[in-house]
């Protein structure tokens, strides 16, 4: 049952890789995904309007995203460093640079659905 549960978890982060790949190529937006990455550059805050933690991710196939997680509405993610692995489910924004991913917390109206980063064994929502 265990190794089911992590073989389709793997699936899903792979998929998720897929479903970036794929909006990145055909200039798509307001996609949620699910999948990792590695920490390539730890960026300063977004202190414009709602404040967002900034960093890029690197993931498996190359393709880096930039991640904004608003950290005016969920925590933000402690000893952030290059190489350090980040798990996101958000929802991906193209851009000509890889794309962004945000929505990385809990929706407080309730109108869309809650995103989550998972650093260190740690989910941050």
């Amino acid at each position: 049952m265990l190794l089911s549960l992590a073989c389709f978890s793997l699936f899903a982060l792979a998929s998720g890789e897929q479903q970036i790949a794929s909006a990145f190529k055909n200039k798509v937006s307001d996609l949620q995904v699910n999948s990792s990455g590695y920490v390539v550059r730890v960026l300063a805050d977004d202190e414009q309007g709602s404040r967002h933690q900034r960093f890029i991710l690197k993931l498996n196939n190359g393709q880096t995203l930039l991640v904004a997680h608003n950290i005016d509405l969920a925590p933000r993610l402690k000893n952030l460093r290059v190489g350090d692995k980040v798990e996101f489910f958000g929802e991906y924004e193209w851009n000509n640079k890889g794309g962004v991913i945000h929505w990385t917390h809990h929706d407080p109206a309730g109108r869309h659905i809650d995103g989550w980063l998972k650093h260190r064994g740690v989910q941050y929502d």
